[in-house]
């Protein structure tokens, strides 16, 4: 059985804003508040390669990987996987933007399954990123609907 998550929440901002923001990966450790660091290893085209680590944990341990993504500003879709793939046997994202007319909803959906031995199995790594998700997607509207262009 494989794990799917998809959430979503509506940003009180205008399209551009929400975009650049949510599309900025060396931003992100000022958006997410789980990210330490997101360093950009590589850019092709609209596709860029980069390692996020998160802050450690409670055993001090700091876990971080390589994704890659690809935004596309035309259908207003980001479709990212991530390139090492640590705890899991794969992870796929997909992040859709529909324009509200001075507000934007944003959806991210993630599938993914988890390797044998994993800490969690898929369903409770999907538990655990619904959790993350929703405090994540929160953090970000506060953020961007604060922020002026």
């Amino acid at each position: 059985m494989a794990g799917h998550t998809d959430n979503e929440i509506v940003i009180d901002a205008p399209f551009d804003r929400v975009w650049r923001m949510t599309n900025d990966v060396a931003g992100w450790p000022q958006l997410f508040s789980e990210y330490a660091e997101a360093v950009i290893l590589e850019q092709r085209g609209d596709t860029v390669r980069f390692r996020l680590s998160l802050h450690p944990d409670e055993n001090g341990k700091t876990w971080s990987w390589v994704s890659e993504r690809t935004p596309d500003p035309v259908t207003r879709t980001v479709r990212a996987q991530r390139v090492d793939t640590g705890v899991f046997k794969y992870m796929s994202l997909f992040w859709e933007y529909e324009d509200l007319g001075g507000s934007v909803r944003m959806r991210w959906v993630q599938d993914f399954e988890m390797k044998p031995g994993a800490p969690l199995d898929d369903a409770g790594m999907t538990d655990r990123l619904n959790t993350n998700s929703a405090g994540q997607l929160k953090l970000i509207k506060d953020k961007v609907e604060a922020a002026t262009d």
